[in-house]
């Protein structure tokens, strides 16, 4: 048995020509739907980047107990449990934040993996003083992130040369050695289409378009204060990336085909998290309500077992569901502590998968959605108490490393949790926020309303979907200090 899954970073659903966008340049996330079950209700669990990925691992919701951070002594990764059971596991990565302090643990879960340099500002090649840089429209303008940035595109001057294309040919190199051995899985992970939006000029030319304006290609995360013509330029950067990406995919279809590997090879293809292009008059993510460009999800199965493909299901399903779909693959039990449930029957006879699920960021709104309404839960004001549990104090954010003193400074020891396998934890006072907070509470009725325009005032609903909330978060061990600084009754 063979499994693949091929990660993208924040996909947006509503740019693929799979889910409909007619003007997106995607033929080959089009022929991927045609070879697999399409999913029109996936939903994120915990956001952002690393949160998502400890969820593939452990089937579990991050984002209810702890902010960013590392794999936890006591958690179960599906990639280890596939290499602890004579399963090859291996991943090729070029998303940085695996090997910054914050990531760091999950790498070695498998039995090998291959990483490849250059995103984002990755600390990756050195150059004195920098190199020469466009002026800037605003945002990622000056500062480090922007002088690496630039330094690390100097040494891409040919697409072949992007860390997207490195990993899947290395991803592709993995498959073509393997693909007549038996027992492996492959995680194909590439950082794009995440920010900054860079590509080169092959794919720029799909999206002919006006623009006047400063170089501008990596928004910052807050509202749009940009006038039309900029919006719809970033647009189109972020659509001739995603263009790349499907270039890049079409490709290892073709090894699929070359190979036979539909005959017995798994295939996920999923994202962390969307991203917004201007929606609601907003730019990225994290700071504001996780609407459905960012929580709803882009979920593509392939399950040779049943076969099924060309169909859209609307099952709900989550980022906690992939690796008890996997592991259940391999024939492997699911550990209890896991609480995805195995895509099996749902890929290949589309029954249901579970009833409504929870998904947000830590001391953010809390979320919750059977498919049809959302509730998004806003904190009460001062959003207290809130703590995260945790017994790797590193951290992702503004900050890049150790979880600072004066929140170590309060740190407490807490009695093992539900899932913590008899093990204490530390508690520690969170004092960073995201800006959810500021947000109103709102309920949304996604079949007469998908795009979340027009709020609904339905008393009867809000209980109901607030009902629904407390006992998903029960049943999540969420903290008590979760319902108090959510004003529920927990």
């Amino acid at each position: 048995m063979k499994a693949i899954m091929v990660m993208f970073d924040s996909l947006n659903k509503r740019l693929l020509s799979s889910y409909g966008c007619d003007w997106t340049h995607t033929p080959n996330f089009k022929r991927l739907s045609e070879h697999t079950v399409t999913f029109d209700r996936c939903y994120i669990g915990s956001m952002p980047c690393m949160p998502a990925r400890r969820e593939i691992h452990t089937g579990r919701y991050n984002f209810l107990h702890r902010s960013w951070g590392p794999m936890e002594p006591f958690d179960d990764s599906m990639p280890e449990i596939l290499r602890e059971n004579g399963i090859h596991s291996h991943l090729v990565t070029d998303h940085y934040h695996y090997f910054e302090d914050g990531g760091a643990t999950y790498h070695t879960r498998y039995r090998s993996y291959e990483a490849f340099r250059g995103q984002e500002g990755d600390a990756w090649k050195g150059r004195v003083g920098g190199v020469p840089m466009p002026e800037h429209l605003h945002g990622r303008s000056d500062g480090y992130w922007a002088e690496q940035d630039f330094v690390n595109r100097s040494y891409m001057d040919t697409p072949e040369k992007q860390p997207l294309a490195q990993t899947f040919e290395a991803g592709m190199e993995f498959i073509a050695a393997n693909h007549d051995k038996d027992q492996w899985f492959l995680q194909l992970e590439t950082f794009d289409p995440h920010e900054p939006f860079f590509s080169h000029q092959k794919y720029k030319d799909l999206y002919p378009h006006e623009y006047h304006g400063k170089f501008f290609d990596w928004p910052l995360y807050q509202k749009v204060t940009e006038d039309a013509e900029t919006v719809e330029h970033l647009r189109m950067e972020y659509a001739a990336l995603l263009s790349m990406c499907d270039d890049y995919l079409g490709r290892l279809l073709d090894q699929m085909d070359r190979y036979q590997l539909w005959e017995d090879t798994l295939l996920i293809v999923n994202t962390d998290h969307g991203f917004m292009l201007g929606e609601h008059g907003h730019w990225a993510k994290c700071y504001f309500p996780f609407y459905n460009e960012i929580a709803n999800t882009p979920l593509f199965i392939w399950d040779p077992r049943s076969k099924r493909k060309g169909v859209h299901s609307q099952q709900f399903v989550q980022t906690i569901d992939l690796a008890p779909t996997v592991l259940d693959y391999f024939q492997l039990p699911v550990p209890k502590n896991m609480q995805g449930v195995p895509l099996r029957d749902t890929v290949g006879a589309d029954r249901p998968a579970r009833r409504a699920g929870l998904y947000g960021i830590h001391g953010g709104q809390v979320n919750c959605t059977d498919g049809r309404y959302v509730y998004m839960r806003s904190p009460r004001e001062g959003n207290r108490p809130l703590y995260q549990y945790t017994l790797m104090p590193t951290r992702h954010g503004g900050r890049r490393g150790f979880i600072d003193p004066d929140e170590l400074k309060t740190l407490q020891r807490e009695e093992p949790l539900a899932f913590t396998k008899g093990l204490p934890v530390m508690k520690i006072d969170t004092f960073g926020e995201y800006k959810q907070y500021e947000y109103p509470t709102m309920l949304f009725d996604l079949e007469t309303d998908p795009g979340q325009e027009h709020p609904l005032e339905d008393p009867e609903l809000e209980e109901r979907m607030k009902a629904l909330m407390v006992q998903l978060m029960k049943e999540s061990d969420a903290p008590k200090e979760q319902f108090e600084r959510l004003g529920l009754d927990g």
